[in-house]
This record gives structure tokens, sequence and C-alpha cells, in this order.
């Protein structure tokens, strides 16, 4: 039974194509039954965040076909009708180990060391845990991989400065506003990412904060944790001729604003400047809305200049975290090989770019 790794992220795929394969959280645990029923795997963990969409497997098909019935599961489940090529990376042992060292750790983030997506990594593996989707393979795997994030963020500093997508949200905001002060904000989506952002706009300044969920009373509850106030759902329109900015990271599996609702929006604000920072994936704006005057739209992809700038403060600390994550994914192969007398592969110490496992055509 080996640990293999299928799946698309910033590294390989734009925007417009991780949204069309991302899973809805209430959607995994069925997901992952219909895997697991398929024969293809006999654990699983599926990741899906605005970066990156991943299926973690323990399975006992040779590669090959192990990864064409992945590829043809994520196609189907999708229903995806155009071929893919190189945006799908797929991986083995002992490679499969380090990238998901790699991942918990923050190292193969946009943001270079970011801690968002140690939680977002333990909230997958615990879904796939409470419904039973995991076994010895993948429990000590991830369990091993939280572990080694934990030394990671101790013994290097990797994760010094900006460390997150809301952070880096907030320098973009800096930048298009000279300065944060009187700023008002829109925050829709009341979820940990949209907490994180309207926490560091309020610390750099932003005059108030309105919130905007689904759930109201989760929008009332963080909107007084800000000293802002709730807006119902529906009504969020009508607070956009006095934002400055609006941070959407919703859930939704289309999109919230387009340019028809935009447009007499932006009319009764008198044209001023309205910047718009859309985190979700899928996309809660439409595209569309870029070409209407006083505009200013950024998704998830767009931070990545940003975050290329974060990346040069840390390259220093890359083969000190490289070396750590190698000695640790030897340590668990050396476990598995003492267990169950299965042969230790070299050359953990590897890229994910320069070690992909060329995904076969269906």
């Amino acid at each position: 039974m080996n640990v293999v790794v299928i799946g698309l992220s910033h590294h390989s795929s734009p925007v417009e194509l991780r949204e069309r394969f991302a899973f809805a959280e209430a959607k995994i645990p069925e997901a992952l039954k219909l895997l697991r029923e398929s024969g293809i795997a006999a654990e699983a963990v599926i990741l899906s965040t605005c970066n990156r969409v991943e299926i973690y497997a323990a399975t006992a098909l040779e590669p090959v076909r192990a990864f064409a019935e992945l590829k043809k599961f994520l196609v189907t489940v999708h229903a995806y009708d155009m071929a893919l090529g190189d945006e799908l990376y797929t991986l083995v042992e002992p490679q499969s180990l380090h990238h998901l060292f790699k991942v918990a750790c923050g190292m193969d983030s946009m943001v270079l060391g970011e801690t968002e997506i140690l939680g977002q990594l333990k909230k997958a593996y615990d879904l796939a845990l409470q419904h039973q989707h995991t076994g010895a393979r993948l429990n000590k795997a991830f369990q091993r991989a939280f572990n080694v994030a934990k030394h990671i963020r101790t013994e290097t500093n990797i994760q010094r400065g900006s460390v997150s997508v809301a952070s880096v949200a907030v320098e973009l905001a800096e930048k298009i506003f000279s300065s944060l002060t009187n700023r008002e904000v829109l925050v829709i989506g009341a979820g940990e990412t949209s907490e994180k952002t309207a926490r560091a706009l309020l610390s750099r300044g932003a005059r108030s904060i309105i919130v905007v969920n689904r759930s109201h009373d989760r929008a009332m509850a963080l909107a007084n944790e800000l000293g802002g106030r709730a807006v119902p759902f529906d009504d969020w329109g009508a607070e956009f001729e006095k934002i400055d900015i609006a941070i959407s990271s919703t859930s939704a599996p289309h999109h919230i604003l387009d340019r028809a609702r935009l447009e007499p929006l932006m009319k009764a604000r008198q044209q001023r400047p309205l910047l718009l920072i859309d985190i979700a994936v899928p996309r809660d704006i439409d595209p569309e809305v870029n070409f209407l005057e006083n505009v200013y739209l950024y998704n998830i992809d767009d931070l990545q200049a940003i975050a290329d700038g974060y990346l040069k403060q840390r390259k220093e600390e890359i083969a000190r975290c490289e070396q750590i994550i190698a000695e640790k994914v030897k340590g668990l192969l050396q476990s598995k090989h003492e267990n169950r007398g299965w042969k230790i592969e070299d050359g953990t110490s590897g890229s994910p770019s320069s070690i992909l496992y060329p995904p076969p055509s269906l």
C-alpha cells in the first residue's frame, strides 16, 4: 500500500481551471466514499483550497493505473469535458510524502511559509478521518506532517513576516490606497480567511468593517468581535455606495457579483474608485467587472506578484527546511520498512516540480 498524490495548484494551473475542480466541503465525504467504493484507493483525503485541489490516496494499484483512475475520477466527478495535460501533477512515494510535508509547512504555498494551509490541511484530514476514509498509512503520514510543520515553525524563520493570503490582500489594498485610514471595508463571507483579512485591515487603520454572510448569526458574531456591523446577505449591495474595499471569500458555487449588478452600484457611488479582492475559489466575482471604470479587481492569482516579494526574504531558510523535511520523510519510510519490510527509496529532497510522475492519457 503506497501513498500517492494527484492534483492541481497555483504552480501548475490558473484559477480559471482550479475553480472547475474545487470541492465544496459538504460534498467531500460523498466524493471520498465514491473514490473508495470504486476500488481506486483504500484510504483517501481531499484537500480543496483557493490555491490547490489535491487527492492523497493510499492504494495497492500500480502507479500508472492508479493515476489513470484518479484522473478519470476527477474529470468525471466535476463533469469536465476538456483534456488535462501538465496542469495535473502526480507523485509517488517518497515524493508524495515529501510533497505532503512541504504543503503542511507552507513551503508549497503562494506565500512561502504561510500558516493558513496547515489549518486547512488539518481540517481536510479530520473530515476524512471522521467519515472513516483514512487508515494506518494516511493517519501516520498526516500526523507526521503536522509534527514536521511544528518543527519547521519553531526551528526556522521561514514564516517570518506576512505569511497568509489575507495579509497579502491587505498589502495590495495599501498599494491601491496610500493609506487605509478612514476606509470603509465590506467583507463578504465570515470564514477564517475573511476574519483574518478583516483583522489585518483594522490593524492597518481601516475605519470600519461591514460583515456579510449567508449565516447572519455568524456575521453578527464576527462583526461584534471586530467592532463592526453585520448586514443581511441579500442587502449587501446597498452598502456599495459607501465602501472603498470589498473582500469576498464565500463558498458559493457561482458568481455573487457580476457586471450587470455592479454597474448601477458604481453610478450610485459617483464612480469613486472601488477595490475588489476575490479570494474565493470558485471565484465570487465575475472577471467582466474589470471593464467597468474605476473598478479594480484582483483574484487569488493576482496576489502572486506580491507573494513573490516575500519569497526573496525567505530563500535563505528554504535549504534548511528542505533538509528537515528530507530527514522526516526518510524516518517515516524507515518506520514503514521496519514494520512491513518494504523497500526504502532515495531522493526525498527533490522539489515536486522536478519529480512529477507524467500523467497518463485516458
